[in-house]
């Protein structure tokens, strides 16, 4: 197998997306492997997921900057002196700045996101998508750019909207779902070359 590529995961969180991560990267065919895990916020489980995983993590807490730019300066430092290849968005709660974005190659930062992009970019997805009597929902990984939600979209699955469903029992639908399209995009990506 070609070498596999250095995965940098940025979590805020309980950090599900990232165990499907670690879990795909245990396998000896799967093309990625997890340099670290970053979390802006310090007591994020995900953080424990990744020590039981033997990965490095680390915290750059965005409470302890002055300002956005303090803040991504930062954590730009941080990643990059793990060399990653690609830089992976697993529930990392922080809006990046287009100057963050543009320091990194075109398609060097990957995200997932809980909607049928390009419908219902930002938060509250699922509610959104209940009230607006939709039929189906699902997952998005798609290429990081400057505007939210808005980069190539590399993988989606779908879930049914199903009669009286809250926004909680779509959630845990979804979330199924992303376990499996963000390996699936990794994979991707990491064929192309």
């Amino acid at each position: 197998m070609t070498e596999k590529i250095k995965l940098a995961v940025l979590i805020s969180g309980r950090g599900s997306n990232l165990q499907s991560l670690i879990d795909a990267c245990d396998s000896s065919d799967f093309p990625a492997k997890i340099e670290v895990v970053i979390s802006n916020i310090s007591g994020a489980f995900g953080l424990e997921r990744a020590g039981k995983a033997g990965i490095p993590y680390e915290v750059v807490d965005h409470k302890a900057f002055e300002n956005k730019a303090a803040f991504e300066a930062a954590l730009k430092e941080k990643i990059n002196s793990y060399a990653p290849d690609l830089l992976c968005l697993a529930g990392f709660m922080r809006v990046l700045s287009a100057e963050f974005v543009k320091a990194y190659p075109e398609n060097g930062i990957v995200n997932i996101h809980p909607s049928l992009l390009p419908a219902y970019k930002g938060l509250h997805t699922h509610e959104r998508a209940i009230e607006a009597g939709e039929k189906k929902s699902g997952c998005t990984v798609h290429f990081v750019r400057a505007e939210v939600d808005a980069g190539p979209i590399i993988v989606q699955k779908e879930v049914p909207i199903m009669e009286g469903d809250t926004p909680d029992m779509l959630a845990e639908r979804v979330l199924i779902q992303e376990h499996i399209a963000y390996p699936e995009a990794i994979r991707k990506i990491a064929q192309k070359g």
